[in-house]
């Protein structure tokens, strides 16, 4: 688990491992930090981890998006 502090934009990051975000014990001490955060004025961002791989699924993202993208160029000529 990593937790980052942005005092700035008033908010809490927490990156969270697949097995830390399907962990209980992980799950019921982050409560009292979000109340704690809460009561700061903080927004609290949770990060878990995927099972898929980030660079095919990224990949076909952008492909998806360009497609997109150029369908709607299309539709405007």
């Amino acid at each position: 688990m990593e937790i980052k502090t942005e005092p700035g934009g008033k908010t809490v990051e927490i990156w969270l491992t697949q097995a830390e975000s399907q962990d209980t014990a992980i799950q019921s001490q982050l409560k009292p930090l979000y109340q704690k955060c809460k009561a700061q004025g903080y927004t609290v961002v949770v990060f878990c981890s995927g099972s898929e791989d980030l660079v095919d699924t990224t990949s076909t993202l952008l492909c998806s998006n360009r497609n997109r993208m150029a369908q709607a160029e299309n539709s405007l000529a």
